[in-house]
């Protein structure tokens, strides 16, 4: 889903606009650019030592201070790390100044940056890189010979295994100079794949900028097709709002929310490594099931009910219904004197906090307060002359207290949901109009649960305690959200995040084509709607950075059944050759072929993946361990001695290998609820490559694929 990462290899050298070879000499410009880089790894080196070198005895009054100041200190010197492999810089802006008139304009040289991670400065405190979300490096990524943006010149520098190798210029004011397409761009977009997902730091286009650097007050939605880029710009965005907002991010927090755990841990590294080392990560699930252990499944028609946005409202009625009407006055006892608030005072109390549509748990801890009003006026107007902490008094009296849960009782979200579906009375009682008797008995469990501890419950049912417990108690809101796969969300999964940015804001990403739960969304405005974010602008990636011009078009040849209306990636890679489909004549010769074509495939450096349906593992692991070939399950990490993964369809999403065998596209459609999911389920499959795909079928491939 990345869109090409930072530190290019060393493609064939030629001069100026190509890498060039190193001559001998003071004026050879690689040379002169290695020098540049060891000054700043050095000024770097002293920067870190600067820290470490700090004594914080002296300035700390207790050991609070003074673990607390050493905790941070500990995380500046592990921010400052120089990475060997890591390029510290990766590009270089020289402005060009103007002097004089409009019309007699002289353009002169002017100042020079180096690009970079994180900010670098020499002894005397002149930068010697800047961070890549500074303003100044804003032209960087959007300058070109239509728009300059007062630029001379912008290079790119190429590294192998850490060491500069290579440059390459464009001189933007210059209009003699023929725009091309970059070298080291290109190969660094087909660098292969190893190990968790890399920053695109250095290679982000202008329309990917124009997201990262959107402003913090604002939701952004990103509908952006496969290798468009999608994530690595959602994660990119939260460096750069923690850069520009930190104090305010600091303080509110920011999370990731992502679709599995495999899929949070390929893009962990992603952060750090840009120097962002305390964002939070989660999946929705470990986001509700805070209350509950998860431990069960839905049936698909069940969990579409459960996901509705209509179970909402059925919560609401629910936890409301606990509210009783009084019947008898409250009598508080004070020395000699009694006080006695009507029952019929009490009910307008009650009906009062009841059209304030407060939470439930604050309209109960509102309740004892009013009453204890309602007391204090009659004290008044016997004469007496109470304050407030007459009132807190009043508020605690047994009566007022044991009046209060007999009208406005606690409510245990669990057990709420537990009796809501477990109780076909309570349930159709809070149900009505608002759900069929047939999905109220889609919903109801066969067999009613004893406890809440008993209970297996499934994420849906996870999401609808989440659902009722922010109606007891409002869930805390962060600063900022980003929302990966946002398209397979069910419209109460899109609550439960909505409710973590209800005063902040959030970056959702996702592609409608890609929607693979019975569930998905049909479009971001229905979406955005359950997340509480209307007024989101929706932007639209089309530009492809990954996938083969080959292997996406092959794919999209689904579009027009799965997603009628999406756009098309147009791919930048001409890669021929890259697309081979095959068909194995006798089905029992299938898992032979897909060894073979594995092997092929490993022949090749970088990552393979062998995806297939997910009934098919056990057969195709047991054909890889009978052939000798080590593999990995997804999340795991490759390594050079380990570069086959073996891939759940259902699991593909989201990652990304050098190659990619695909077995039986029929069974992987037919794996799903129906033909719609499944063809989404193949177009995620047939576009985790980002070298070369092999397609491997004994049956008839699905007809919207063989249709050209």
């Amino acid at each position: 889903m990345s869109a090409p990462p930072p530190a290019p290899p060393n493609p064939s050298p030629t001069p100026t606009s190509t890498p060039s070879t190193p001559t001998a000499g003071p004026a050879d410009p690689l040379a002169q650019e290695r020098a540049h880089l060891s000054a700043s790894r050095a000024a770097l080196r002293a920067m870190r030592e600067d820290v470490q070198s700090l004594d914080i005895r002296d300035v700390t009054a207790n050991w609070v201070n003074a673990a607390v100041l050493e905790a941070q200190i500990e995380e500046r010197v592990k921010a400052l790390a120089d990475l060997s492999h890591t390029p510290l810089f990766f590009g270089r802006l020289d402005y060009l100044h103007r002097v004089g008139g409009d019309e007699a304009a002289q353009e002169t040289d002017g100042d020079r940056f180096y690009i970079g991670r994180r900010h670098v400065h020499d002894a005397d405190g002149d930068p010697m890189v800047v961070d890549w979300r500074a303003p100044v490096s804003q032209p960087f990524y959007r300058a070109s010979q239509q728009d300059p943006q007062d630029v001379g010149l912008r290079r790119r520098f190429g590294y192998t295994a850490g060491e500069l190798t290579a440059y390459e210029d464009e001189h933007l004011s210059d209009p003699t100079e023929a725009a091309t397409s970059s070298k080291l761009l290109q190969a660094e977009i087909e660098r292969p794949r190893v190990g968790p997902m890399r920053d695109i730091v250095a290679t982000i286009q202008p329309e990917q900028d124009e997201i990262v650097r959107g402003e913090l007050g604002g939701t952004i939605c990103v509908q952006g097709g496969p290798g468009t880029g999608k994530t690595a710009v959602g994660l990119h965005r939260v460096a750069y709002l923690l850069y520009a907002y930190r104090d305010r991010l600091a303080r509110t927090g920011t999370l990731i929310v992502g679709p599995n755990a495999s899929f949070l841990h390929y893009i962990e590294q992603v952060l750090p490594a840009l120097g962002e080392m305390h964002v939070k990560q989660s999946t929705v699930d470990g986001l509700v099931a805070t209350a509950v252990e998860i431990r069960g499944t839905d049936p698909a028609p069940a969990a579409v009910v459960k996901g509705d946005a209509r179970m909402a409202e059925v919560l609401r009625r629910a936890v409301r219904s606990h509210v009783t009407t009084p019947t008898e006055p409250v009598v508080v006892v004070r020395g000699s004197r009694r006080w006695r608030v009507p029952a019929y005072e009490v009910e307008e109390i009650v009906q009062q906090l009841l059209a304030r549509d407060m939470r439930y748990g604050a309209a109960r801890e509102a309740l004892p307060q009013r009453i204890a009003h309602a007391v204090l006026v009659r004290m008044e107007e016997a004469g007496e002359s109470p304050d407030d902490r007459v009132q807190d008094a009043v508020a605690r009296n047994p009566a007022v207290k044991a009046a209060v849960k007999a009208v406005w009782p606690p409510v245990d979200p669990a057990k709420l949901v537990l009796r809501l579906l477990s109780d076909p009375e309570f349930l159709a009682a809070h149900a009505e109009g608002l759900l069929t008797a047939d999905e109220q008995r889609t919903v109801l469990w066969p067999k009613p649960a004893r406890s809440v501890r008993s209970v297996k419950w499934s994420p849906a049912d996870a999401v609808l305690i989440d659902e009722a417990s922010d109606l007891i108690t409002r869930t805390h809101s962060l600063g900022h959200v980003v929302l990966d796969e946002a398209q397979d969300l069910s419209p109460m999964q899109y609550r439960a995040v909505g409710r973590r940015c209800s005063t902040g804001s959030a970056t959702v990403l996702g592609d409608l084509a890609q929607g693979t739960t019975p569930w998905a969304t049909g479009s971001w405005a229905e979406a955005l709607r359950h997340l509480g974010k209307s007024e989101a602008t929706v932007e639209e990636l089309t530009a492809g950075f990954r996938v083969p011009r080959e292997v996406i078009a092959y794919a999209s040849r689904l579009l027009p059944v799965i997603s009628p209306g999406l756009t098309e990636v147009a791919s930048v890679r001409e890669s021929p050759g890259s697309l081979s489909v095959r068909e194995v004549p006798d089905p029992e010769d299938l898992d032979k072929a897909l060894v073979e074509a594995c092997v092929e495939s490993l022949a090749h450096e970088g990552s393979t993946g062998l995806i297939a349906a997910d009934a098919r593992m056990p057969v195709l692991a047991e054909a890889l361990t009978a052939a000798g070939l080590p593999y990995l399950a997804p999340g795991e990490e490759t390594t050079a001695e380990a570069r086959l993964t073996l891939v759940p369809a259902s699991l593909a999403k989201g990652l990304e290998y050098d190659y990619v065998v695909l077995d039986e596209p029929s069974a992987v459609v037919s794996g799903e609820p129906d033909e719609r999911t499944g063809l989404r389920r193949l177009y995620v499959a047939l576009t985790r490559a980002v070298s070369g795909l092999i397609v491997l079928h004994a049956e008839e491939l699905p007809e919207a694929l063989g249709q050209r």
